[in-house]
């Protein structure tokens, strides 16, 4: 059979029902994982850099120092430290889930049938950043210990750049990419 005769089980048909969205899903879990597997890498690896950031976050001493605000600070060095380990445990479990996903795309993209439990890793993943930089970046960084205000430990541009980022994989890894099949 020739992919033009339109008959299905030819080639051209298996490269649209598994070929564009499944890869692009694969694709984009794949460069989330990388991002994540390098940013838990480098908060171990180089433990103080951004334990300064954390620290400052926390205690809002490049903030305006707004009265109202000041008293949401945290300045105990104990609680810092125990924030940034907490936040670098939630990386690793992140990028341990998201390198499960890409790995679960590319068995998924070789055989029939497990197109749902590449999607199901990639969700959970991807929900695991969104929560990491969105809720905790941008809302608990952002809004509560007004990072917004510091002008040198402001993390919100970078936060931004994972949220879209897996925002956009979250979607593209739920558009419909031919009949489902089930594990």
């Amino acid at each position: 059979m020739t992919a033009d005769t339109g008959r299905t089980g030819t080639s051209y048909d298996r490269l649209l029902r598994w070929g564009t969205l499944p890869v692009a899903a694969a694709v984009l879990t794949g460069t989330v994982a990388l991002s994540m597997v390098l940013v838990a890498f480098g908060n171990i690896t180089d433990f103080g850099t951004n334990q300064q950031f954390v620290q400052h976050v926390l205690a809002m001493d490049t903030t305006f120092k707004d009265p109202q605000l000041m008293w949401r600070a945290i300045t105990s060095p104990a609680l810092q430290n125990a924030a940034y380990v907490a936040i670098i445990v939630w990386e690793v479990l992140t990028a341990a889930v998201l390198v499960l996903a890409t790995w679960l795309w590319a068995g998924a993209l070789r055989r029939r049938g497990a197109l749902d439990r590449a999607r199901r890793a990639s969700s959970l993943g991807l929900v695991m950043v969104l929560l990491l930089f969105g809720a905790g970046f941008f809302g608990i960084g952002g809004e509560w210990f007004a990072m917004w205000q510091s002008s040198d430990w402001n993390g919100l541009d970078s936060a931004l750049r994972y949220v879209v980022l897996a925002a956009f994989a979250l979607v593209v890894v739920h558009l419909p990419a031919g009949p489902r099949q089930s594990d």
